[in-house]
């Protein structure tokens, strides 16, 4: 029981570490959180229809749901179960472009609510781990060097959650053909099994290197709260 106990509060430590480096780390750049937040959704909003405009064909149709009008009318329903009121939300596109061909589609991109979350989720991970890395070299490490290895592992994590994306719910083939990453969607004429073994490793490498990120936001919030409380015991010890 005591092991245990004593497992459950080093996990309660640890966490609050966290917590407090974390924190610590927006804390001392707001705007940079803030600002490197917006820029990366941006990115995720703006970059891949702007892939396909240059690569393939500009768009000439863009909509926004009109129904979105009504989703708050449909969230308060009490008629609808709310496991399918929070389904059927999350599968809601928010807006979608896509470009025309004489044969139908020639590219779409189109963004629901389920999307939007997971790109808010990913600029926020960036985000953070880049305020925690230049935390710890700025105010924790007393301004020393930073590694250069953490650093080139967000910007390879930022590039990956935004070159990642899968456009949906159109592809090269037209709508309703599995959704696919977008960059493969800016070359034409790749084989059905080609576009599928990206989509794939798409889905499976942006989850690694999401995961390693968050990994990276948990070592590096760790070591900035656990420093930061160190030296807060340490100030508050009479002379």
């Amino acid at each position: 029981m005591r092991t245990v106990s004593a497992r459950l509060a080093a996990v309660r430590g640890g966490l609050g570490a966290v917590r407090g480096g974390l924190g610590a780390a927006v804390r001392a750049r707001p705007f940079f959180f803030v600002l490197l937040t917006a820029g990366l959704l941006s990115l995720h909003l703006v970059l891949p229809p702007l892939v396909l405009s240059v690569t393939r064909k500009p768009p000439d149709y863009a909509s926004v749901n009109p129904s979105l009008v009504t989703l708050p009318r449909f969230l308060a329903s009490s008629e609808i179960p709310f496991a399918t009121r929070i389904g059927k939300t999350w599968n809601l596109a928010l807006f979608w472009i896509s470009a025309s061909s004489p044969y139908g589609t020639e590219w779409g991109f189109a963004v629901d609510v389920g999307d939007l979350v997971r790109m808010i989720g990913a600029s926020l991970l960036v985000s953070a781990y880049f305020a925690l890395w230049r935390y710890r070299g700025d105010v924790v490490s007393g301004g020393g060097r930073r590694s250069t290895t953490s650093g080139r592992a967000g910007f390879v994590g930022a590039a990956i959650s935004v070159l990642g994306l899968t456009s949906g719910p159109c592809s090269v083939m037209g709508c309703g053909a599995p959704v696919i990453p977008v960059i493969g969607l800016a070359f034409a004429g790749l084989s059905s099994t080609t576009l599928g073994f990206l989509k794939d490793f798409s889905a499976w490498s942006t989850l690694a290197v999401m995961m390693a990120m968050a990994t990276g936001v948990l070592y590096l919030g760790w070591a900035a709260g656990a420093t930061a409380r160190v030296r807060a015991d340490a100030s508050r010890r009479p002379a």
